[in-house]
């Protein structure tokens, strides 16, 4: 059935769909083309192992093999009209295009959900090997450059919205890089752990054990020739946490995202104007104000986030399934594509924003030098201290009530205390230089920044 695409309800299958090769290999995923299938898949897996246990011959595999290919999602849902149950409706499906002989062992020993959720964690499994891993690495990459391009860069750092510490953009790239990397790291970790079930309606393996001695070897059977495991133990589901964990691990990825569009965002501010997104030459900002320059591509991502971090909740919630099975995570089930979706939205979005990420050292300076003669209290502080002053701190924060209250320099004042001449005269000239000239405070942000830098690209052979 063709749909003009701004005929569909979901913005994720309108507005953000528009990118139609990131559409595509989205759509092999978490369409619901692909549900079927991947679906039919483990249809099909399962029917192999049958033939491997002689139960039936591996014409009837061929036979399968070959109506799972030409399955369509029209007739998969027009028979489901009928049964009013989806997994009946792809076997009947598939049952039509075989030959009589090899009916009977299409869906054999199965119950939906060992279709159904072996199926889900298939899917997930792929597109998170195959599509999500990859862009996130691409965009790790991105970064990792930017925090090597930019490790000499001066910038004021901030707390509570203040100015503190300086250090480089550098370290700060370097930060979110390596909280995205941990991230990745966590993902492929918890992917590598979504598993599959063969074990009947109740986890009993009451319909397999009436052929097989050993059914759970039958199950591992069907499972290896999707690349799964089985679950330790499942009822009529595979146990929810899996699942859970995989989706909290994108959730967690998406919150990296967020908090840092939400710095960039804020370092663009006028007052501020640190770093840009680029904006291209027929852009408009504003339907009234020409010269505005919206930050929207960050204001979208934490925007996203906020839709999609919220349905974290429904997973947990999805975690309480009635004895061996409920219909309550049918439906919410059914929406873990549009978080993974829209995660994937999100990555290049932001890959494409850094790529061509503006950043204004001048500007940065600037804003450092706001702050300049102030931030020596904490290393002046720390100097007199080890040098064998009585109460350091309190010194200097009166010290800088002074200055403030005569609007002085920090330095000025220390220089004309006489009070403190036999403290500074123990400081050597490097502790000096610091106090002195507070462009040079910024500790090992560029040996750090390097350090991150160079253990990541390492660890993933970038």
């Amino acid at each position: 059935m063709e749909r003009n695409i701004f005929e569909n309800i979901c913005p994720l299958d309108h507005r953000y769909s528009l990118k139609k090769d990131l559409f595509n290999d989205l759509g092999k995923y978490f369409s619901e083309k692909a549900t079927i299938y991947f679906q039919a898949r483990v249809e099909l897996a399962l029917v192999k192992a049958l033939a491997g246990r002689g139960v039936c011959s591996f014409d009837v595999v061929k036979e399968v093999e070959e109506a799972v290919k030409g399955i369509k999602v029209g007739e998969v849902y027009e028979e489901e009209a009928r049964t009013r149950h989806n997994i009946r409706a792809l076997v009947n499906c598939i049952r039509k295009k075989i030959s009589a002989e090899a009916r009977p062992f299409v869906h054999l020993s199965a119950t939906s959900f060992d279709i159904v959720d072996t199926a889900n964690s298939l899917r997930y499994k792929e597109a998170t090997e195959k599509l999500i891993v990859p862009a996130l690495e691409r965009l790790l990459e991105q970064w990792l450059n930017l925090a090597e391009q930019e490790r000499d860069t001066l910038q004021i750092g901030r707390t509570h919205g203040q100015h503190a510490e300086p250090l480089t953009f550098g370290l700060v790239m370097a930060y979110y890089a390596s909280r995205l990397h941990e991230r990745i790291v966590n993902l492929e970790k918890v992917v590598s752990s979504l598993c599959g079930k063969m074990a009947g309606a109740v986890g009993a393996y009451n319909a397999s054990s009436l052929f097989f001695e050993d059914p759970e070897e039958f199950e591992k059977e069907v499972l290896k020739e999707l690349g799964l495991k089985p679950a330790p133990v499942s009822t009529q589901i595979v146990p929810p946490e899996y699942m859970t964990d995989y989706v909290h691990s994108l959730i967690t990825v998406f919150g990296v995202l967020a908090d840092f569009s939400d710095d960039m965002r804020h370092l663009q501010r006028t007052e501020i104007g640190e770093t840009g997104e680029y904006f291209a030459k027929d852009q408009v900002g504003s339907s009234t104000m020409p010269h505005k320059r919206n930050p929207i591509n960050y204001e979208n991502v934490k925007s996203m986030w906020k839709t999609f971090m919220p349905r974290m909740v429904t997973m947990y919630l999805d975690q309480l399934s009635e004895h061996q099975r409920d219909l309550t995570n049918s439906a919410s089930g059914r929406f873990i594509a549009e978080i993974a979706s829209g995660l994937m939205m999100t990555v290049d979005r932001l890959y494409k924003v850094s790529s061509r990420m503006k950043i204004n050292s001048r500007k940065m300076k600037n804003n450092f030098n706001l702050s300049k003669n102030m931030i020596i209290a904490e290393p002046l502080y720390i100097f007199l201290a080890a040098a064998g002053h009585p109460d350091a701190h309190e010194y200097v924060r009166k010290l800088t009530l002074k200055a403030d209250k005569e609007g002085k320099d920090l330095v000025e004042l220390i220089k004309a205390d006489k009070e403190i001449e036999t403290y500074l005269a123990k400081l050597d000239k490097r502790q000096k230089d610091i106090l002195y000239n507070p462009e040079q405070y910024t500790g090992i942000a560029r040996e750090r920044t390097e350090e991150i830098v160079t253990k990541i690209r390492k660890e993933r052979g970038l």
